[in-house]
Formats: structure tokens, C-alpha cells, sequence
């Protein structure tokens, strides 16, 4: 068997704010998308996105309807996401980190080498998905 890649699935309670993110802040590009909603440019209700030609990753909203939408802190109490984080190998973390907080991505800490040798910078999208750049450290 032979597996290429594989794409993380996340449901989100904004579309076009993480949309935003993904692709105006962190570079990603739109390779599949549902039909658009009108309106907002970034507003869909499934979006296939793609980092550097080798991170995709697939975006649904998960309110088919803006009155089913409860309000953010609501959403986040129902949908903590402590437990889900995507790793991205990344063989410049500084210059990452440089260039991300230059676009306004909130980034709490500076990179900094884990025990067992990861350099690495957490920080979470719009909807508290975890978010990881790593290479090891030399």
C-alpha cells in the first residue's frame, strides 16, 4: 500500500476569519471549494486547502446556516479542541515566527528547542485548533 500525504479534517465556526488566517496569514491556497455563499469572498461551506504543495488541509463550517450559529464563546465551550494539533515541519521556525507575527498571528511564546530536540512554535487558529512549526534543532 502505498499513502501520499494525508489531509486533516477540522470543522469551523467562522469560515471566512479562518479562511483569513489560513491563507492571507499563514499562505495557504484554496485547491477545492463548495459552491461560494455570496457575500464575503471567503465564504464557503467546505474548503480543500494547500501549504507549500505538501500540507492540505480541508475546512468545513460547522453551521450549515448563520441562524443555527451560536455565539464564539459558546462555540468554544462545546468545541474545545485541546487535543487536536497539526505539526508542520518547518526547517526555519525563527524566520516562521518572524514573518507570522509580522501578519498579526498571535503568537504567545518565541520558538524554543523541546527536551527531546524539536525546535518548535505553538500557537492556535480561530477556532483553537493547535498549531505547530518544528524542525529539529541543530
Amino acid at each position: 500500500m502505498e499513502i501520499r500525504g494525508v489531509c486533516p479534517y477540522f470543522e469551523v465556526y467562522d469560515m471566512p476569519t479562518s479562511l483569513r488566517f489560513y491563507i492571507d496569514q499563514l499562505g495557504f491556497t484554496i485547491v477545492e471549494h463548495s459552491p461560494p455563499l455570496g457575500g464575503d469572498p471567503y465564504r464557503y461551506h467546505w474548503v480543500w486547502l494547500r501549504l507549500g504543495g505538501t500540507a492540505d488541509l480541508m475546512l468545513n463550517s460547522a453551521y450549515e446556516f448563520d441562524d443555527e450559529r451560536p455565539t464564539r464563546e459558546a462555540h468554544l465551550r462545546l468545541r474545545q479542541h485541546r487535543e487536536a494539533c497539526l505539526f508542520f515541519g518547518c526547517p526555519d521556525v525563527d524566520g516562521a515566527y518572524t514573518e507570522l507575527t509580522a501578519k498579526g498571528v498571535k503568537i504567545d511564546r518565541e520558538p524554543k528547542v523541546a527536551p527531546y530536540g524539536m525546535k518548535q512554535m505553538y500557537f492556535k487558529d480561530p477556532d483553537g485548533f493547535g498549531l505547530c512549526f518544528q524542525w529539529k534543532a541543530s
